[in-house]
C-alpha cells in the first residue's frame, strides 16, 4: 500500500500491560515481528494501563516519556502491541511528530511483504484496505471543511473524504469478486485431491516452528525458510510418498498471538486446506520455553477458522537444538501421539511416516500375487505406484512380490481391471484384512 524505505526504520516499541511487570516474551515476540518487517529496534519501553486513556491509550505521563525516548535513541517510528483505534493512532503520531503503527498494521505489512502468490496479494490487500477504512475518519482535517449538507457548500475536506471512502469500498468489492473466483478454483483442486481418495494433511502450527522445512524434508519441495516470523504465506500441497502409502501435504500460513481479525477473515479459504485435511500435523518448536502457550494459541485460531475439532498429531520440531534429544515416538492417553524429530537433519521421518499410518488406520500390505498376461494396464498402476519390490515372468504370467498401502490396494481392486487384487482380498488364506481401513 505504500513503498517502504531500502534502508530499514529504527523503531521504538511500546508494550502495554496491566499490573506488574510486562512479560519478557511477549515485548521478544513482538521485537522480532518489528525485526521481520525491516525495522531496528532501537529502544522498547513498558507501559503499565490499569485504565487505558481513550484519547492515546498510554496516558500523558507516559508519553512524555516516549517522547524523550525518542529522541535520545533516534527513533523515527514507534510500534504499539496493541490494537489503537484511528483516534489513538491519529493523536499518538501528532504528539510524537512521528509514524505511529500499531500491531495490527504491523503484522499485515509484514504480510504485506512475504506475499507471492496472486491469491496471497489480493487477501492481503483486502485486509489492508478493510483495516484502512477505519482510519479514514478525520484524515483530511488540514483542509477547509464548512458545516451543512447543501448543494454548493460542502467542503473540499468533506468531499475528499467520500470520495476516498467510495473508492475503497469499489477497490474492496473488485477484489471479493476476484477472490471468490480463485475460492472457486481452490474448491476444484480440492475436489480432485478428494476424487483421487489420497489421504490429506496439514501442516499448522506456530510461526517460525519449522513447518516449511518439514514440508520441504517429506515433499522434497523448495518452498522458502527462514529463521523469522511468517517467513512464508502462500500454500503449498504436493504429493508424498511414505511407508503407509501416498498422501497429500498443505503447507499453511503461520499462527501468532493475537492475530488480526482482518487477516483471519481474509485467509479463510487458504487456511481451508486446514479445515478439509483429515489429520494436522501441529509442528511445535521443541526448544521454545513457551510451547505449552503457542501450542493453546495455535488450538484457539485452529477453532475461529472451524477446524477445531480434527484430529491432530503432534510434531516436536528441532531436537537438534535440544542437547541429547533423540527422535522418538511418545503415545499419549489423554492427548495426541507426538513424534519428536529435526526436520532439518532429517532425523525421525522415518518415525513420523509410522505415526501418520497408526493415526490415520493406514495399513501396509507385504504379498506377492500372480497377474496373467493379460493384466497389463492392472502391471502398469502397480508400477506407477512404486509397489511392485521384484517380478519374474512364468508361464502362468507375472509373479510380483507387492508392498502397498491397503488404501491403494482397495483403490485398485475397485477398478475394473482390478479383478486379481480382489480375488486376493478375499481369500482369507492370504493373510490380508478383508475389510480395509482407509
Amino acid at each position: 500500500m505504500f513503498e517502504r524505505s531500502r534502508g530499514g526504520e529504527n523503531a521504538l516499541l511500546i508494550q502495554p500491560h496491566a499490573g506488574g511487570p510486562a512479560a519478557p516474551d511477549v515485548l521478544e515476540e513482538f521485537a522480532e515481528l518489528a525485526r521481520s518487517a525491516g525495522a531496528r529496534v532501537v529502544a522498547s519501553v513498558p507501559a503499565r494501563i490499569d485504565r487505558p486513556t481513550p484519547s492515546i491509550l498510554i496516558g500523558t505521563g507516559k508519553l512524555d516519556e516516549v517522547k524523550a525516548v525518542c529522541e535520545a535513541s533516534g527513533a523515527d517510528l514507534v510500534l504499539v502491541n496493541h490494537a489503537l483505534t484511528p483516534l489513538q493512532e491519529r493523536n499518538l503520531e501528532k504528539a510524537l511528530e512521528r509514524r505511529v503503527v500499531d500491531r495490527t498494521g504491523l503484522i499485515l505489512d509484514i504480510f504485506a511483504q512475504r506475499a507471492r502468490s496472486h491469491e496471497g496479494k489480493l487477501q492481503v490487500e483486502l485486509a489492508q484496505l478493510r483495516h484502512m477504512a477505519t482510519r479514514l475518519v478525520r484524515g483530511w482535517t488540514h483542509l477547509e471543511r464548512q458545516r451543512g449538507g447543501s448543494i454548493g457548500l460542502r467542503g473540499p475536506g468533506e468531499t475528499q473524504l467520500e470520495t476516498d471512502r467510495r473508492l475503497l469500498q469499489k477497490r474492496v468489492e473488485i477484489l471479493q469478486k476476484r477472490l471468490e473466483k480463485v475460492e472457486v478454483q481452490r474448491t476444484q483442486m480440492r475436489r480432485a485431491r478428494v476424487r483421487s481418495e489420497l489421504p490429506r494433511l496439514a501442516l499448522v502450527g506456530y510461526t517460525n516452528a519449522g513447518k516449511s522445512t518439514l514440508f520441504n524434508a517429506l515433499s522434497g519441495a523448495e518452498a522458502y525458510t527462514a529463521d523469522q516470523l511468517f517467513a512464508t504465506l502462500d500454500p503449498t500441497v504436493r504429493r508424498i510418498d511414505l511407508a503407509c502409502g501416498s498422501l497429500t501435504l498443505a503447507d499453511t500460513v503461520g499462527f501468532v498471538r493475537d492475530l488480526p481479525h482482518e487477516l483471519v477473515a481474509a485467509f479463510r479459504s487458504t487456511l481451508g486446506e486446514a479445515r478439509e485435511a483429515d489429520l494436522l500435523l501441529h509442528v511445535v518448536d521443541a526448544d521454545d520455553p513457551l510451547r505449552d502457550q503457542r501450542m493453546a494459541q495455535v488450538d484457539a485460531v485452529l477453532h475461529e477458522i472451524g477446524a477445531g475439532d480434527l484430529p491432530q498429531l503432534l510434531v516436536f520440531n528441532k531436537i537438534d537444538r535440544i542437547e541429547g534429544a533423540l527422535p522418538r515416538i511418545d503415545p499419549r492417553e489423554d492427548q495426541p501421539a507426538a513424534v519428536w524429530l529435526s526436520a532439518r537433519d532429517r532425523r525421525g521421518l522415518d518415525l513420523l511416516g509410522e505415526a501418520i499410518g497408526a493415526r490415520l488406520g493406514l495399513r501396509r500390505i507385504v504379498t506377492e500375487l500372480v497377474l496373467p498376461g493379460a493384466a497389463g494396464r492392472l502391471r502398469a498402476r502397480l508400477h506407477a505406484l512404486g509397489a511392485v519390490r521384484a517380478e519374474a515372468h512364468a508361464e502362468d504370467g507375472w509373479h510380483l512380490q507387492l508392498d502397498l498401502a491397503a488404501a491403494d490396494a482397495a483403490r485398485l481392486a475397485a477398478l475394473p481391471e482390478g479383478m486379481p487384487l480382489r480375488g486376493l482380498l478375499a481369500d482369507e488364506n492370504s493373510g490380508l484384512p478383508v475389510e480395509l481401513s482407509t
